[in-house]
């Protein structure tokens, strides 16, 4: 082939309720509503990720678990230890078969305030024979495409704000490279918002990936607003510079609302 295969994703939150959940962890512990959930989700992206192999590199921006959940007390967690939620992580990775993986450090309520939980989801790819490698902030050259990639970016209330991060983003990676601390980049990957946005020029594409959670956590639900988007996008990077993407994203059948009747 003359591109190479990238597949970029992040916020599987793993251990959450409606986290990214192999099979053989889903669970109706929070009742059969989240159960539906966690199926059609793991579902969709073990289908959508079979369907584009082979994958040259899988890019997984941050926030791979969920951690412990204290802000409400554990309450929409399946399960609370790390050490599985890393599991769950893993085999969720490894359904790409990838040549390698590039991981992101996501946010420390999530992933660790005094270790690095994500650490040990690279360590265990590598345990299995491929290469991986993790990062708080990773940049990869491919096919003289050069990534740049991290966790966090801001986030925007409006619609017509949410280019305004990204472009932020991009122009920082400008002053960063003119003093020669930053390699010129030229594809801007976020995540963290959990919202499927993109912009740029001629020069540059930057966009924020959709999570691998979907709806149904407490704070995003009482507390934000805007649409939740689930999924990925993959590029096909080649050879004489062409760049290709594609977003792979579900409107969950299991979390469409209606109004109660009364």
């Amino acid at each position: 082939m003359d591109f190479k295969r990238v597949v970029a994703c992040g916020d599987m939150h793993c251990g959450h309720r409606v986290g990214l959940t192999p099979p053989k962890y889903q669970s109706q512990r929070h009742g059969d509503y989240y159960f539906r959930v966690q199926k059609e989700l793991h579902s969709y992206f073990k289908s959508s990720i079979e369907k584009i192999k082979p994958i040259d590199i899988l890019i997984h921006n941050g926030d791979g678990i969920d951690g412990k959940g204290f802000r409400s007390g554990g309450t929409e967690l399946i399960e609370s230890d790390r050490t599985k939620q890393v599991d769950m992580a893993v085999e969720n990775l490894l359904l790409a078969e990838a040549k390698h993986y590039v991981l992101t450090y996501g946010t420390p309520y999530h992933v660790g305030k005094e270790d690095d939980w994500e650490g040990m989801i690279a360590t265990r790819l590598k345990d299995k024979g491929y290469d991986a490698t993790i990062e708080s902030q990773a940049w990869i050259s491919v096919n003289d495409v050069v990534f740049d990639i991290k966790h966090k970016v801001g986030s925007s209330t409006v619609p017509y704000g949410r280019s305004t991060p990204q472009k932020k983003e991009q122009t920082w990676n400008l002053i960063w490279a003119d003093v020669g601390e930053q390699p010129r980049s030229d594809i801007f990957l976020r995540s963290h918002v959990h919202y499927f946005d993109f912009s740029g020029n001629a020069t540059y594409l930057a966009m924020t990936l959709p999570a691998l959670q979907g709806q149904g956590a407490k704070f995003g639900e009482r507390q934000c607003t805007g649409v939740v988007d689930f999924g990925f996008v993959y590029f096909d990077i080649y050879k004489n510079g062409k760049i290709d993407f594609e977003q792979c994203i579900l409107h969950a059948e299991s979390q469409k609302r209606e109004a109660r009747i009364l």
